[in-house]
């Protein structure tokens, strides 16, 4: 089974405001492998762009190694958002009426994976994907596409 580690980020300017989501991935020797940024809307907070994030890094990492490999995958994805890796974990209830569907995804997203892991860490360890949250916000801001 290969295992893979995810940083992943959302975050929202002056929440709620435009949002953004990062992540890293990299095998379990800590090589990199991709990162990706993505600008996700207008008006979000910054715990539903902390959960799209984590949906953004489950479809990347599927599509980076293809639905038969994914099968195989053990996948810790890594957030500096406590809140969110605790829900996740099941150790929080989600009240907010607009992460109850996002936490539904995840879950959906997770049956694509042999294993999804999520891990709380702290914000210092996760300034690359913070790094392309506000890479892709200022992107959007001056309206630079790389497309």
């Amino acid at each position: 089974m290969e295992k893979i580690i995810v940083y992943t980020d959302g975050g929202a300017r002056n929440n709620p405001g435009p949002a953004a989501a990062g992540i890293v991935i990299l095998n379990k020797e800590h090589k990199l492998l991709k990162k990706y940024s993505q600008y996700l809307g207008d008006d979000l907070t910054n715990n539903q762009a902390e959960y799209m994030a984590v949906i953004f890094a489950l479809k990347k990492i599927k599509a980076l190694f293809g639905k038969k490999k994914a099968k195989n995958l053990s996948v810790e994805i890594r957030t500096d958002s406590d809140l969110l890796a605790k829900q996740l974990n099941g150790k929080y209830k989600i009240l907010d009426p607009k992460i109850q569907p996002l936490f539904l995804d995840i879950w959906n997203l997770k049956f694509d994976f042999r294993e999804v892991k999520f891990s709380s860490i702290p914000r210092e360890k996760n300034k690359e994907a913070d790094r392309l949250v506000n890479e892709a916000i200022e992107r959007k801001k001056s309206n630079l596409s790389l497309f």
